[in-house]
């Protein structure tokens, strides 16, 4: 039976096996004073206890540096920029721990992130903290680094069952009720709405349809869903999307833009001269959506606060590897609503200053 936990040690082994716990260490890192069968037969064990050697102990027996890889994709930047600052200040502020930080950057999502991510293994690190795309080309692959003895930790989304220690991002679920919640409010006629993602095939975007879907059938069963539709993260093919949507009879009244690669949909609707008509809820923050939300013409945006997710990504991977927590939780950040009344208060993030990482936030089991 696997541990997701990896709080199976040498000392559980030893006794399975009633040998000494000096024998167990000897046979696990193929020291000398071990039979080939004694040590056949420790590895086995090992194994199926879901036993992971904790290489972050081993570095500091050694004298040697812990060392991180971070990979993410370069688009979309407002999203990535500062969740790698975060990474960055949080790794500045690890004092004595002996840490290298190394960054892996692809194009975007579903381009080269398998080939980043395997580029990164190979350079044998303790720790790993990456965002999950696709999750069933990205799931082998992660269990293939679990095994090997990398602590893997998602951030941004999640990708549950892959032996990852831990996971930091937004509550998708709730990211999306709230948007539907918003736009039933607003919306108090009967009206169609409609969902354009990246990729549903990434937890988070389907989490968020889920939420979404959910809150409009028992919230507002006035709202009739229209078919999703992905753009799967590119700009070109969003806008295309947008523009055969806006252009149908039955056109939505109401979007949701649940990923923060918005601006091109935004541009769609511009375009039509329907910003300002149909309500819009976004996604995160940048400068051309907080003017549109100063001008009335986007109702809301749900802002995922990367900076600390980078942040407590790295502080808990961190913990985890030095063993000051036997199990990173999978924390699900509570979305920040931007609305044009409180959007002075985000004026830092915006600007490019680092937010103030904050303690609301869920552990799950």
């Amino acid at each position: 039976m696997k541990d997701e936990s990896n709080s199976v040690g040498i000392k559980n082994i030893a006794k399975a096996l009633n040998i000494s716990i000096g024998t167990v260490d000897r046979a696990l890192h193929g020291r000398k004073g071990v039979s080939e069968k004694t040590k056949t037969r420790v590895l086995h064990v090992a194994e199926q206890l879901g036993y992971k050697p904790n290489l972050a102990a081993q570095a500091l027996k050694r004298n040697r540096r812990i060392s991180i890889g971070v990979v993410l994709p370069r688009h979309i930047s407002y999203f990535f920029d500062p969740l790698r600052s975060g990474i960055r200040a949080a790794a500045a502020a690890a004092i004595g721990s002996q840490v290298s930080l190394e960054f892996h950057e692809y194009p975007r999502i579903g381009i080269g992130d398998t080939d980043s991510l395997e580029a990164a293994h190979a350079r044998k690190y303790d720790g790993i903290i990456f965002l999950p795309g696709d999750i069933q080309r990205f799931s082998p692959l992660i269990r293939k680094i679990s095994r090997s003895g990398t602590a893997m930790m998602c951030v941004g989304s999640d990708a549950p069952d892959t032996g990852r220690v831990g996971s930091v991002s937004t509550h998708a679920y709730v990211s999306g009720a709230i948007a539907a919640e918003l736009l039933a409010h607003k919306l108090t006629r009967r009206a169609n709405v409609a969902i354009l993602t990246g990729e549903l095939s990434t937890l988070d975007h389907a989490e968020k349809l889920s939420g979404f879907a959910a809150t409009v059938a028992v919230q507002a069963p006035h709202l009739t869903l229209l078919p999703t539709l992905e753009g799967h993260e590119k700009p070109k093919e969003a806008y295309r999307q947008a523009l055969a949507l806006m252009r149908r009879k039955d056109r939505p009244e109401g979007l949701y833009l649940s990923t923060a690669n918005s601006m091109a949909v935004l541009e769609a609707l511009e375009e039509l001269d329907l910003l300002g008509k149909v309500q819009v809820i976004a996604t995160d923050l940048f400068q051309d959506l907080t003017t549109l939300i100063k001008s009335d013409k986007v109702l809301a945006t749900l802002y995922q606060r990367p900076f600390t997710q980078g942040k407590l990504a790295f502080e808990h991977l961190m913990a985890y590897l030095m063993k000051s927590e036997p199990s990173p939780p999978v924390i699900r950040l509570a979305p920040h609503i931007v609305l044009k009344s409180n959007l002075q208060l985000f004026a830092s993030r915006v600007s490019g200053i680092d937010e103030e990482t904050d303690t609301e936030f869920d552990t799950l089991a």
